[in-house]
């Protein structure tokens, strides 16, 4: 297999799992909103709830695979300066958007999810 042959089989892997983080949010939207609906008809009260949290999960999940994307894609690129800069600024946006919406979900930093889990743990154990 030629060289550029390599460079478009990664660039198409990259093109993938771009277009399946999309996918995956642009599905799990949808079927947010339709199991929101369907909670709120019930008339549960965590309604908003839930829908904030499955939403919050789908798009972690899309980042994962656009900031996956991005990176498989550097081995493709020329490593200049500009090139790296636009990756940089591109996986940092994505992690701190991702951190966002973990506060946002878990109530805390990232870091702070496992502590908080073992003390809810322990609280139901006694």
């Amino acid at each position: 297999m030629e060289t550029s042959g390599v460079v478009q089989a990664i660039e198409l892997i990259a093109k993938g799992l771009e277009v399946f983080g999309v996918a995956v949010i642009a599905f799990a939207f949808v079927h947010a909103i339709f199991l929101g609906i369907l909670r709120f008809s019930k008339k549960k009260e965590d309604w908003f709830e839930n829908l904030k949290i499955y939403i919050g999960k789908a798009l972690q999940l899309g980042l994962e695979f656009l900031v996956a994307a991005d990176i498989i894609r550097t081995v493709t690129t020329e490593p200049t300066r500009e090139n790296l800069l636009s990756l940089g600024i591109l996986v940092v946006v994505r992690t701190l958007l991702s951190w966002s919406i973990t506060v946002e979900i878990e109530g805390c930093w990232p870091w702070q999810v496992s502590k908080n889990r073992s003390q809810n743990t322990e609280v139901r154990i006694q």
